[in-house]
């Protein structure tokens, strides 16, 4: 085990660094610099005034240089400061993570609340009524778009129906722990529902496989009640495969938030990259990228161990 959980972490070292010069060089490939942002393109600057905000910036090096720089910074814990704000960066991330992490984790219990109990049904009866109506729901589910989902569950239930807030003042779980939880419904029913999609196919498709196993024709021919065969041996064996889709759905919502926070006014760390980007805030950008990256890397990584946990056979291939 402790050889595989070493393989892949150094796949995710590699995985970060590629991530890491991608979002550095595609960044600063964007029309516009951060000096145009911030104090706009009617300014007339001479030459010298913006060799000064440049060497102000740390931009005036060639852009290989750049990165290394900001990549050993990095590695000592400085992300750098905002461009815009003069925050440092990681207090800046530190504070919108929990905001995104919240979020995801109620994201992630819809789609397990809809998705492993459909997926699970529509296997155990196949073509019947119920396994046509989850898959149409799994179809749906997977073809709309989260942000389109989003906006006409603002129009129902925040405008046609004002059951639910939308537009205020994100409350904090701490702060106002009704408030919070009312303002993380509708964009957690948005993020999950796709997800929940995806889960559900998988499970069916587990479900499925492990029921023509010989183990499971065993267990029957013995006379095992069908509900303990399915607890015991088919949803045991089934899961292995829906660990690796859970954990890589899970690095999927921190990631997918991003138009979703910007919709139901959440400022998350979704929220705060897209602004980083419009504002060719390069710092913040890289630093937002990075600990998102980290986080989707880790989501699979966790996955992996438990996948090899649950089958040993797989951390020793």
């Amino acid at each position: 085990m402790l050889t595989f959980v070493t393989r892949r972490l150094l796949f995710a070292l590699f995985s970060l660094l590629g991530i890491s010069v991608l979002t550095f060089v595609l960044i600063r490939l964007i029309p516009g610099s951060a000096i145009d942002y911030r104090i706009g393109t009617s300014v007339g600057l001479t030459s010298q005034q913006v060799a000064i905000l440049q060497r102000y910036f740390g931009l005036d090096v060639p852009i290989w240089k750049q990165y290394f720089i900001w990549v050993s910074l990095v590695a000592h814990g400085d992300f750098g400061v905002s461009m815009l704000s003069g925050t440092p960066v990681l207090q800046l991330i530190l504070s919108r993570i929990p905001i995104t992490a919240e979020l995801a984790f109620w994201a992630l219990m819809v789609a397990l609340l809809i998705g492993l109990p459909l997926g699970t049904i529509s296997a155990l009866r196949p073509n019947t009524v119920p396994d046509v109506g989850s898959r149409i729901f799994s179809l749906i589910g997977l073809s709309m778009p989260n942000f389109w989902l989003g906006t006409l569950l603002i129009l129902l239930f925040s405008t046609k129906i004002p059951w639910l807030p939308n537009g205020q003042s994100y409350a904090n779980l701490t702060d106002n722990p009704s408030l919070n939880l009312q303002q993380n419904v509708l964009p957690a029913i948005a993020l999950g529902i796709s997800v929940a999609g995806s889960i559900m196919r998988m499970t069916r498709s587990a479900v499925l496989d492990v029921l023509t196993e010989d183990y499971v024709r065993t267990a029957r021919a013995k006379g095992l009640p069908y509900k303990l065969v399915v607890m015991k041996h088919v949803l045991r064996n089934a899961v292995i495969p829906i660990i690796t889709t859970i954990g890589v759905m899970a690095g999927y919502l921190l990631t997918g938030a991003v138009i979703i926070e910007q919709i139901f006014n959440i400022p998350g760390i979704g929220r705060l990259l897209l602004t980083s980007i419009l504002g060719r805030d390069y710092p913040v950008v890289e630093g937002s990228v990075l600990v998102i990256a980290l986080a989707f890397v880790l989501s699979n990584l966790l996955a992996d161990v438990a996948y090899g946990l649950a089958d040993p056979r797989i951390s020793q291939t």
